[in-house]
């Protein structure tokens, strides 16, 4: 059965492992630049963001990192999902949905308006699987970014 639990400091070391693997996974491991400090100043000291960490029989399976961002409209809060990644041999048991499950009570007891993330566009089980959830891509918006060296001008 799984377990979830909240990350501590203590968990930086597998939290950054887990990042890595999920970068490796969407073939950008050239883009991780998070450290283990960088970890536990943003997760521990600074708190911009929260991890669930997924766990079988005490083993670390799996990450939800996630933040709170606010809807101006709705005047309410927004759980926004960064990142959820499940290690390969522990995909397709039903993880992802009890994770899923367990962010949108969170999402619940904040009274947040809506719950959030987004899907690479060519990763289409996880597009499947979110689809048979009952969400839905949002039509007519498009993400965009300024990376450091852009917002620094």
């Amino acid at each position: 059965m799984i377990t979830f639990r909240e990350a501590t400091r203590e968990d930086s070391v597998v939290i950054l492992s887990l990042i890595k693997s999920l970068a490796k996974y969407e073939r950008l491991e050239d883009k991780v630049f998070a450290t283990v400090e960088s970890i536990e100043t943003s997760l521990f000291d600074r708190k911009y963001a929260e991890v669930l960490l997924l766990e079988i029989d005490k083993k670390t399976i799996g990450f939800a990192l996630y933040f709170y961002t606010f809807s101006t409209f709705e005047g309410k809060p927004t759980l926004y999902l960064e990142d959820l990644f499940i290690m390969e041999e522990y995909r397709g048991k039903g993880y992802g949905k009890a994770t899923l499950t367990k962010l949108s009570k969170i999402a619940e007891f904040n009274g947040c308006a809506r719950f959030e993330w987004s899907c690479l566009d060519w990763n289409q089980s996880a597009i499947d699987f979110y689809q048979s959830l009952g969400a839905k891509p949002q039509k007519g918006w498009t993400i965009y970014r300024l990376e450091k060296e852009s917002f620094l001008k």
